[in-house]
């Protein structure tokens, strides 16, 4: 009987330890990046907004493009904001289309804050400055591309 209880230890000592590595194996699979990013818009009713940025991560810089278009936007605004890129399993990761639905006002500089997701499970966490006159009630969509 004793010899049972040693073994049930035992096995149970082996499955904890496979639980830990498949765990740990899962975490280290998506990884952080920080994100840089500047974006310049203007429109009236319907707004057309680039710009460029960095992505940093494990250790190098990656050049971006944006692009976009808003609804509902009125006035010209350039946006800085950086943060963080989460749940990225390459560099590659980042490229795709982002969707958020936001309401803001900015006249002359206000604070931005966004949290966009892309289609392969991409977070974007991003703080920033906007400068210029925009007022909107948009529904906006932006793409990320990875320059070569």
């Amino acid at each position: 009987m004793l010899g049972f209880f040693r073994a049930m230890k035992f096995g149970a000592a082996i499955l904890a330890g496979a639980l830990i590595m498949v765990a740990a194996s899962t975490e280290s699979r998506a990884q952080t990046g920080t994100v840089r990013i500047q974006i310049v818009k203007a429109g009236f009713i319907v707004g057309v907004g680039g710009g460029s940025g960095t992505l940093t991560y494990n250790g190098k810089s990656y050049r971006l493009s944006i692009g976009g278009v808003s609804l509902g936007t009125i006035g010209v605004a350039t946006v800085n904001l950086q943060g963080t890129a989460r749940n990225l399993r390459t560099a590659a990761d980042i490229a795709g289309t982002y969707g958020a639905a936001s309401a803001s006002l900015a006249i002359v500089g206000g604070a931005k804050v966004a949290q966009l997701k892309n289609e392969k499970g991409v977070v974007l966490e991003l703080h920033g400055v906007q400068l210029g006159l925009e007022a909107s009630l948009s529904l906006s969509g932006m793409t990320i591309a990875l320059q070569p």
